[in-house]
C-alpha cells in the first residue's frame, strides 16, 4: 500500500471536517444564518465521505452500499458549500432558496441513480473508486450527476471569494477577510484539481490533497465566518479618535 493512499490521510480529513461541522452548527444555533447551515451540511458530507475512505483503506475493501452513499456525498458537497456562499453574498434569500431546491432535487436523482445502476465491481478498489469509475463510463448516468453540483458550486465558491476580496480590500479593519477568501480559493482549487485528476485515473494523491485542502478551507472559513473581528476594530478606531 502506498503511503499516499494510506488511511491516515482520510482519517485526518474526517477529524478536521467534524471539528468544523461542530463549530458551524454552534454558530448556526446562535445566529440562525443559512450560509452557516449550508456550510455545515457541505462539510458534514465531506467528513462522512472521508470516514468511508478511511474504512475502505483500513480494511482494503469497499462495501457496494457504502460506496453508493459515499460517491453521492463526495460529489455533491461542493454544491452545498456553494449554496452557503450564495446565501452569504446574495441580498435576496430567494436565490439561495432556489439553488437549495435545485441541489435537493439533484441529490435525490443522484441517489436514485447510484442505487439502481449496476456497479462495475472490478473498479471497487480502495484509492481508485473515488473518481466514480464504478458507476460506469464518463458522461453516463448517474456518473454525470456530479456536474450539476461541481460546476455551479465551484463557480459560486470562487466567485463569492473574489467578490469578498474586492469588497473588503479597501476596508483595512476587514482586510483579514481578504486573506480568508484567498485561502478559500486555494482550498477550492485544490479539491477541484485532486478530484479532476482522480476522474482521469490519477488518484494517488487524492487523499493527501483532500486533507491539505480541508485544513486550508477550515482556516479560511473560520477567518471569514464572522464580521465581529472587523466590527471590533472599527469601534476601537472610532473610540480612539
Amino acid at each position: 500500500m502506498s503511503i499516499w493512499s494510506s488511511w491516515i490521510w482520510p482519517l485526518a480529513t474526517a477529524i478536521l471536517g467534524f471539528v468544523y461541522v461542530g463549530l458551524l452548527v454552534a454558530q448556526y444555533v446562535k445566529r440562525r444564518k443559512m450560509h452557516q447551515l449550508m456550510w455545515a451540511i457541505g462539510f458534514s458530507f465531506y467528513a462522512i465521505a472521508a470516514v468511508m475512505e478511511f474504512v475502505s483503506e483500513l480494511t482494503q475493501h469497499w462495501d457496494p452500499t457504502v460506496y453508493r452513499v459515499y460517491i453521492v456525498l463526495a460529489a455533491s458537497l461542493v454544491g452545498f458549500l456553494g449554496n452557503g456562499t450564495l446565501y452569504l453574498v446574495s441580498k435576496k434569500r430567494l436565490w439561495g432558496d432556489l439553488y437549495l431546491g435545485f441541489n435537493v432535487v439533484c441529490l435525490a436523482i443522484f441517489l436514485y441513480g447510484t442505487f439502481t445502476v449496476k456497479l462495475l465491481t472490478d473498479k471497487l478498489v480502495p484509492g481508485i473508486v473515488v473518481g466514480g469509475q464504478a458507476l460506469g463510463a464518463s458522461g453516463t448516468f448517474p456518473r454525470l450527476m456530479s456536474l450539476p453540483f461541481n460546476i455551479p458550486g465551484s463557480l459560486l465558491l470562487l466567485g463569492g471569494a473574489v467578490l469578498s476580496i474586492v469588497k473588503f480590500w479597501p476596508k483595512k479593519a476587514y482586510r483579514y477577510r481578504v486573506w480568508a477568501n484567498v485561502l478559500i480559493i486555494i482550498g477550492t482549487l485544490m479539491i477541484a484539481g485532486a478530484g479532476a485528476m482522480a476522474r482521469f485515473g490519477a488518484s494517488g494523491g487524492l487523499y493527501v490533497g483532500e486533507m491539505v485542502a480541508s485544513a486550508i478551507l477550515l482556516w479560511g472559513f473560520m477567518m471569514a465566518s464572522t464580521l465581529e473581528k472587523g466590527a471590533q476594530a472599527v469601534r476601537a478606531t472610532h473610540s480612539s479618535e
